[in-house]
């Protein structure tokens, strides 16, 4: 009988463990990281709407409405799918927030690629 008290003793235990909350600083540390790999998106979409606005502005062609709207849209993109995962994300376990961080990480980099795509496939529709 003592046996059965301690299971289920045991067993109380770990559904009480399982229900708790991942540490805040846990929570801090994973997005934070990911944060970074998300502000490296911005930073280098930013980067490219500078290269690009320079290029053609030398070559007396500027950007028309759509080339700065697909580079402004390729910097927000990344802040808003990180604020979005991080909502997701919330009152998550570590290994939940990670997988939903690198989600939206991956999402980033699929929207990337077709930014770069479209503008090296189609300059002639990105300038004036």
């Amino acid at each position: 009988m003592a046996e059965q008290s301690n299971g289920e003793h045991d067993e109380n235990v770990a559904v009480a463990a399982s229900r708790t909350h991942m540490p805040m600083w846990l929570f801090g540390t994973i997005i934070g990281l990911f944060g970074l790999f998300y502000a490296y998106a911005v930073w280098n979409a930013l980067s490219n709407l500078i290269q690009t606005v320079q290029q053609y502005d030398a070559l007396g062609v500027p950007l028309n409405a759509l080339g700065w709207l697909l580079w402004i849209f390729a910097a927000v993109f990344p802040i808003v799918v990180y604020a979005v995962a991080v909502r997701i994300a919330a009152h998550r376990h570590a290994g939940h927030v990670a997988l939903v961080m690198l989600a939206g990480l991956a999402l980033v980099a699929v929207f990337w690629l077709d930014v770069v795509a479209y503008a090296t496939l189609n300059t002639h529709a990105l300038i004036s």
